[in-house]
């Protein structure tokens, strides 16, 4: 393993946090609505 890379994985800069941060915002919530009204439905497909 080169010195970059040891230096690279020795943490995040807080910008990228940021960025994983509402790249995970960006699917989870949308995901977690769509699973929401799925579960809503559920009944009728019985009822």
């Amino acid at each position: 393993m080169s010195t970059h890379e040891q230096a690279g994985s020795a943490g995040w800069s807080p910008l990228q946090w940021v960025g994983a941060v509402l790249a995970w915002l960006w699917v989870g919530i949308p995901f977690g609505y769509g699973l929401y009204e799925l579960l809503l439905k559920i009944p009728a497909l019985f009822g």
